[in-house]
């Protein structure tokens, strides 16, 4: 698995995730599904997310050459 497939994943169940706990538990809920949006936002325009930090640090690897995903050496 890559570290892009493991992050769509991770994000899919934590929507889902946010999801059910705002239809059973409490509409607060809600307040976790905008926080992953913004953090998917964010990710867009900065190149940088935490969840890709600690999938690296698991072993994953990225299906894409590390010198094309390091802006700065264009």
């Amino acid at each position: 698995m890559t570290i892009e497939q493991a992050l769509r994943i991770m994000a899919g169940i934590m929507i889902l995730l946010s999801a059910a706990l705002t239809h059973f538990v409490s509409p607060w809920w809600i307040l976790l599904t905008i926080f992953i949006g913004v953090n998917l936002l964010q990710s867009g325009f900065t190149n940088w997310c935490p969840a890709i930090s600690l999938f690296k640090a698991m072993g994953l690897r990225s299906c894409v050459p590390q010198s094309q995903t390091d802006d700065t050496k264009r």
